[in-house]
């Protein structure tokens, strides 16, 4: 079945068939958990085309009180559909609420995914209650106090009754979640440490009368004064310092190292002049993921390349093997006379194709390429992806307008091919004008690469019009483009922002304004013309105002063009455009800034047909004034 991708989507959200209609009206009765409702409808679906869905939905509001026979046998029954995974799932986490760890322990290895941290936590809580230790797996685990749910404070619990967590751990988490700003979290681990929980909101969401009040005696008020002048820095960071300083006699060593780490991840997200000196203090405190990464982007920006070292020596094995810190580890070895070595860690990550494999790659004195084309797959090849059942129920409800199960029913079918199948399924896709399943599928490949199913140029006709008039590079477009919708048009995003250039409603009327289209609506903005329009004449204007830097424009189209401008100010001297753009305080922007980047690098090199320079590209970025008067209204 070939369908004509996302416009043939749209047109049959307006002709839902009845049993369309009942199956949409199934889906929300098991999101609000209503049995009742979900099996009546179910039963009225027997005949539909997509009947694991029908059973799970029927299934999964009475998880709780289903009898393991009739999950057993929905499991059995569609065992390795996507959907059968996401009822294990369920299922699990009702298991390991109930302490039912036989049935649970018989179960978790049969998950697939294996991507939630929850049951990751019960696994745990499984092994602990059989005697075995499992704390140091426990410490491993619990760095997400967003993710934790029931599951993760259970272990905790656990671990405290067993004897394998001792207050220094639990005072860990507390300090974790405040950091977090979980305070259910907080409060709940309190009795564990025996400090009323009110003493833990206290120190999280009144911080100035906690650190007021200064340090009494004990443990206990040690840590509440430390993690008040912590969440006080959010806020007012000159009197955080102020009382961390008054309060050093008092403090242990670690403690006050402690204390500093606290205040110096709050003060990393405003990026002040003394950051780098902050973290100096912090000494060997241990700390959070997101404090070992901000403890090195203030090394950078300072220019401390020994500290940049020591800071990613010092980063658990989980950081320490993450791209971007592998280069930049090489560039602080090799800033430091180390080049041997140095090219031996550029040399391990120069053909992922990101940003920090690209930059590595520069390292070793070579330029950006676009690798040989792999093999087209055949007739065949593309024809065996189409009876693929998995993709057929990806159409189907992307036909319905869920996106999100398309998604999920797609890629769970990548799992297991081979270069070629994930090739041939990437063509099925195109052929589909499915653009965001085909880069994505394409992504995957290893060996056998076709960038041009990794970067397409749909609409290269209207891209060219408005991109010449403006004298705007179009690969730089493209690139946003890629990481904005991934070339879905009828793209929206939870904020609102809409079309190819995720265009947000109020900057469309600014630019509508600006450029004197005066029959602008916005129903207009999933129009592609309009959209590519508007886009390209905002980027345009955030680029002339941020003296045509790229990686500052590209800052601003993500996170509003005032910000990259005060982040800039705060610089002390010039620096590379990659250590602006890992220094971004906002984590999202941050990301996006150097995808964007790498993707208009991989662009260029297609348009152009000639290798590339990504440092060219982001060039370098100096201290500027944040008087922000010619940005006039901009948003």
């Amino acid at each position: 079945m070939i369908l004509q991708g996302n416009a043939h989507a749209q047109k049959w959200l307006s002709f839902n068939s009845p049993e369309d209609t009942l199956f949409l009206a199934l889906r929300e009765a098991a999101r609000r958990t209503d049995s009742a409702k979900a099996g009546e409808l179910a039963t009225r679906l027997g005949n539909y085309s997509i009947p694991s869905y029908v059973d799970y939905y029927r299934l999964k509001p009475r998880i709780d009180s289903a009898s393991p026979s009739d999950i057993r046998e929905y499991l059995a029954k569609y065992d390795g559909h996507a959907i059968a995974d996401r009822l294990r799932n369920d299922w699990l986490l009702e298991l390991g609420r109930t302490r039912d760890w036989a049935t649970f322990d018989e179960q978790y290895p049969l998950f697939a995914l294996d991507d939630d941290l929850q049951l990751k936590c019960y696994a745990l809580a499984s092994k602990a209650s059989k005697g075995q230790n499992v704390a140091e797996a426990a410490r491993l685990i619990l760095v997400s106090p967003k993710d934790f749910g029931e599951a993760c404070p259970t272990l905790i619990t656990t671990l405290v009754q067993n004897e394998q967590f001792k207050a220094e751990d639990v005072w860990a988490q507390i300090r974790l979640a405040a950091e977090n700003n979980n305070v259910g979290l907080a409060r709940r681990l309190a009795e564990l440490v025996n400090v009323p929980d009110t003493n833990i909101v206290h120190a999280i969401e009144k911080p100035a009368f906690v650190v007021a009040r200064g340090l009494g005696d004990g443990q206990a008020s040690a840590e509440l004064f430390l993690i008040a002048a912590g969440r006080l820095a959010r806020n007012n960071l000159e009197q955080a310092v102020s009382a961390m300083n008054s309060a050093a006699q008092k403090l242990t060593p670690q403690q006050l190292a402690l204390g500093w780490a606290q205040i110096a991840l709050q003060a990393s997200y405003k990026l002040p002049p003394e950051l780098v000196d902050y973290w100096r203090k912090t000494d060997k405190a241990p700390l959070s993921l997101e404090a070992h990464q901000w403890k090195v982007r203030a090394a950078l920006r300072a220019g401390d390349w020994k500290m940049v070292q020591d800071g990613i020596d010092a980063m658990p094995p989980s950081l320490r093997s993450d791209t971007t810190w592998i280069y930049w580890l090489g560039r602080a070895l090799k800033a430091q006379g180390k080049p041997e070595e140095a090219q031996t860690l550029f040399e391990s990550i120069k053909n992922q194709t990101n940003f920090y494999g690209q930059l590595a790659t520069e390292e070793l004195g070579q330029r950006i390429a676009i690798p040989p084309r792999a093999t087209p797959p055949t007739q065949e090849e593309v024809a065996k992806a189409a009876e693929n059942q998995g993709f057929k129920r990806a159409f189907k409800f992307l036909e319905l307008g869920l996106r999100f199960e398309a998604t999920r029913e797609w890629n769970w079918q990548l799992r297991k091919m081979n270069e070629r199948q994930l090739l041939a399924a990437a063509e099925f896709a195109r052929q589909n004008n499915l653009l965001d399943r085909m880069v994505n599928t394409s992504d995957r490949t290893k060996a056998e690469v076709d960038f041009t199913q990794r970067f397409p140029a749909p609409h290269i006709d209207i891209m060219h019009a408005n991109t010449e008039s403006l004298g705007l590079d179009k690969a730089w477009v493209y690139g946003l483009i890629r990481q904005e919708s991934r070339f879905v048009q009828v793209a929206r995003s939870h904020v609102g922002a809409s079309g190819l250039m995720q265009i947000m409603p109020a900057t469309a009327q600014y630019v509508a304004r600006k450029i004197g289209m005066n029959n602008f609506n916005q129903g207009l903005l999933n129009d592609i013309r309009t959209n590519i329009m508007l886009g390209t004449n905002y980027l345009h204007m955030v680029l002339n105002a941020l003296d045509g830097s790229q990686a500052l424009a590209t800052a601003a189209y993500n996170a509003g063009p005032s910000r990259p401008k005060s982040w800039r100010a705060t610089l002390s001297r010039p620096v590379e455009g990659a250590i602006f753009a890992e220094t971004i305080p906002f984590t999202e922007t941050r990301g996006y800034v150097k995808s964007v980047l790498s993707n208009a690098t991989y662009y260029a090199a297609l348009f152009e047909e000639r290798s590339q320079s990504l440092k060219g590209r982001l060039g370098m970025v100096s201290p500027k004034s944040p008087e922000l008067t010619e940005l006039g209204d901009m948003p």
